[in-house]
């Protein structure tokens, strides 16, 4: 039994003690944050706790390590901050939790109410401003709510499609002496999906010609891929993975087709044009518009998610099969099973493997290719050689993260990390860090834009205090890449002034007491990668890329003409 359970409801705690034996409760072992007056009783609580208080350089950082950490776990990732810059600090790392559906606790504190009906030092609305960004936020009242409150956070973060929540503790009330105790935590099951739904969804499948399975985010979560990939089988139905579906059916399945997801034309697009069914398993709207793959609206769509289908004029859903998506596809496929025993699988895989070789062949073109600076795709298939089937894999926000979307393809889900729906610029070093104490055994690097790391390149302090080894491979171009790329296609090669100036990154990370060097020739980056992951601490490489293969990528794809 827990200290919590063995503690007596009747003897009297300071509020912040109770608070915090309730995160125990739920399960915490770790908070991100940086702490301010208003919650130091908070910070005494912790102290006296087993949860580990990572102490971080900002507070944006702390929310993309939570964010990271609640990804790959499905336990709520919990960061803290104090009120006013503190919080609003918290913001863009929350709202990134939010939309790219990552079970997320951020606790802030807050001013003595008695002073929060008028004006006064750093006072502001911090739950106003966190409503519009997470699924729930509230401001603690009364101390004695405290393990309702908490226990409702928790419930709400993870609860498909899981998100943000937010709770605020004001300063005088975590000082109260009160006599309660934590909540039992509970275990909420999701439903099962209805039965007739199911029963359409198999008959739209059996009628098909040339279906497709979209996998998206949600096929990554709660056991949902090894579902998905017995109806890959069973049906015989190709997989096309978003940017944030990755893994959810691995990159050596021939049932794989890899990634759709650039907002242009690429092989994969071609398949969509001539298919007449598309499964769209967990696929969340916000990571690529349906625009892109059904422009002409004239799909039959199958929604198999925890959530009814978002209303899109682009996405007109033939059946909603809502439930727990593991649950779904297991019932699918049993159904199949009853109905097609002798006929499985229904459709012949092998149709697909030309499709599949043509991109694979590809995506691996330019592998070794000796340009320096160095190709992107180079780049990208360097680390995806180095790091293993279970490894982590994160990307920054910027021109890379196109590369890696598409170039480095997956054996396991969750393997390979991108903000894709909130799209921040700075996730991935924090983000790296969160992944890193998630996942101790594995190895963790991110790809990022020299943009980007700077933007957050303050908690590499936090790395290297701490002995975590990730590697970080930083894309060197002295522009915002991405930004000019987009510029280009639109306004016929023009772009605005998009240029900065970098500091020396080898003595950059020299100063952080830390492993760095800048390639300066072609060959360099997996003997460099392989001795970057051999350090006790955080590594950095710096690798001057040619970003004129932007526009040979965009041109060369416009150009596909595929034979489905």
């Amino acid at each position: 039994m827990t200290r919590q359970g063995n503690q007596d409801s009747n003897a009297l705690m300071k509020a912040s003690d109770l608070f915090v034996r309730c995160l125990e409760a739920e399960g915490v072992s770790h908070i991100f944050g940086v702490p301010g007056e208003e919650n130091a009783d908070v910070m005494m609580s912790l102290m006296d706790s087993s949860i580990d208080f990572v102490l971080c350089r900002h507070e944006q950082a702390a929310a993309f390590m939570a964010d990271t950490y609640g990804r790959l776990t499905g336990r709520p990732g919990v960061c803290l901050a104090t009120l006013g810059p503190g919080a609003t600090n918290l913001v863009t790392g929350v709202a990134d939790a939010n939309m790219d559906r990552a079970p997320l606790i951020a606790i802030v504190g807050q001013a003595s109410t008695a002073r929060l009906h008028k004006e006064s030092h750093q006072n502001m609305d911090a739950i106003a401003m966190f409503r519009p960004i997470s699924k729930w936020a509230h401001s603690i009242g009364n101390a004695g709510t405290i393990p309702e409150v908490v226990r409702k956070a928790f419930k709400v973060a993870t609860t498909e499609k899981p998100g943000a929540t937010v709770i605020e503790l004001p300063e005088d009330l975590a000082k109260v002496q009160l006599s309660a105790a934590p909540m039992p935590v509970d275990v909420t099951r999701r439903p099962a999906a209805d039965h007739k739904a199911v029963a359409r969804a198999v008959d739209l499948i059996a009628a098909a010609k040339r279906p497709l399975i979209l996998a998206g985010n949600g096929a990554v979560r709660k056991r949902a891929s090894q579902q998905l990939r017995r109806l890959a089988h069973k049906s015989g139905i190709g997989v096309v993975n978003t940017f944030m579906g990755k893994g959810a059916v691995s990159l050596d399945d021939p049932h794989c087709l890899f990634t759709i997801g650039l907002q242009g034309r690429d092989h994969i697009t071609a398949a969509f044009e001539d298919a007449d069914l598309v499964v769209a398993i967990g696929y969340d709207l916000v990571e690529y518009g349906p625009g892109f793959w059904n422009a002409k609206g004239d799909k039959t769509i199958v929604h198999i998610d925890f959530e009814p289908a978002e209303i899109d004029t682009d996405f007109p859903v033939a059946v909603d099969v809502v439930g727990d998506i593991a649950d779904a596809l297991w019932q699918i496929n049993e159904a199949m099973n009853e109905r097609f025993e002798s006929q499985l699988p229904l459709f012949d895989i092998a149709n697909r493997a030309p499709l599949r070789g043509t991109i694979a062949a590809d995506l691996t073109a330019e592998a070794d290719d000796p340009a320096f600076p160095m190709k992107p795709q180079t780049v990208v298939n360097d680390v995806r050689a180095v790091l293993g089937k279970q490894d982590i894999m994160l990307s920054d926000v910027g021109a890379h993260k196109m590369w890696v979307s598409r170039y480095y393809q997956c054996y396991e889900p969750n393997t390979c990390l991108i903000s894709n729906g909130f799209c921040s610029m700075g996730f991935a070093l924090p983000g790296a860090i969160g992944a890193k104490i998630a996942h101790p055994e594995r190895k963790v690097g991110f790809i990022c834009g020299d943009a980007g790391f700077l933007m957050n390149v303050q908690d590499l302090e936090t790395a290297v205090r701490r002995s975590i080894n990730f590697v970080c491979v930083i894309l060197v171009d002295g522009e915002y890449g991405l930004i000019k790329w987009k510029q280009q296609n639109q306004f016929d090669g023009r772009h605005s002034d998009l240029a900065f100036t970098n500091p020396d990154f080898e003595l950059l990370a020299k100063s952080f007491g830390m492993w760095g060097r800048l390639l300066d020739g072609p060959g360099q980056l997996r003997g460099a990668l392989e001795e970057a992951f051999e350090q006790s601490g955080p590594a950095l490489i710096a690798v001057p890329v040619d970003y004129g293969e932007n526009m040979k990528l965009t041109q060369r794809l416009g150009n596909l003409v595929e034979a489905i």
